[in-house]
């Protein structure tokens, strides 16, 4: 089977599952977006969603949030991970669209990698789903499951790599949705530990699911 081959299966059946969604992070406007995206580092979407239900009712723009102390927005945040640090990051957001956007979200990937803990993968997922840009944002369940499905070579250790990688084949139309369709199948079935093979709608063509469903009999 060829690279090719292998996208076509693969994202035609993942289309089929999950359709054209979006993410699961709730959000109103590119500014709550982001906000979201940056908490949910190493964060479940779950979790994040209860807290920006709160921080989002106080400081629904960056406008509001500007005024607010790391300190204070320390107290709405305080479950998700790193809460310190994100304080700061949402803070320095803030401030920064402020400053240098008159409060609203930029459009390119550099103005939004300028600004404090907003990484590749947190302006190409703003990009996608706040302006309907044709960007992969590449996090942890997306570069498992690209390698797992033999997506990309096993060159590709980076998410940088990873990206693209997958963009060579991904047509330009499904790029913002495969990101979604990669990740859920690996939040969902192809998990990190004891991904559920014997329910995978592609485990005939993974090269791996031998190897778990048999590493699970095992145990």
């Amino acid at each position: 089977m060829t690279r090719k081959e292998r996208f076509e299966i693969v994202l035609s059946r993942l289309s089929a599952k999950y359709g054209l969604l979006d993410t699961e992070l709730n959000y109103g406007t590119p500014f709550q977006l982001l906000v979201a995206t940056v908490l949910s580092a190493q964060c479940t979407d779950k979790r994040v969603n209860i807290v920006t239900k709160h921080l989002f009712a106080d400081y629904p723009d960056a406008h509001t949030m500007s005024h607010a102390e790391p300190d204070t927005l320390y107290e709405y945040i305080r479950s998700v991970s790193y809460p310190n640090s994100k304080a700061k990051y949402l803070s320095g957001i803030a401030r920064g669209l402020v400053k240098e956007h008159q409060g609203e979200v930029p459009h390119t990937l550099e103005a939004l990698t300028a600004l404090p803990g907003v990484g590749r993968k947190t302006a190409n997922v703003v990009l996608a789903f706040a302006f309907g840009q044709q960007t992969l944002a590449v996090d942890t369940h997306v570069f498992r499951v690209s390698h797992r499905l033999s997506l990309v070579p096993k060159r590709c250790t980076t998410p940088l790599s990873v990206e693209k990688a997958l963009l060579k084949y991904i047509p330009t139309g499904e790029v913002a949705y495969s990101h979604s369709w990669l990740l859920l199948h690996g939040r969902y079935t192809c998990q990190a530990l004891r991904p559920k093979c014997a329910k995978c709608e592609l485990a005939d063509v993974c090269d791996k699911a031998e190897t778990f469903t048999t590493k699970i009999i095992k145990n």
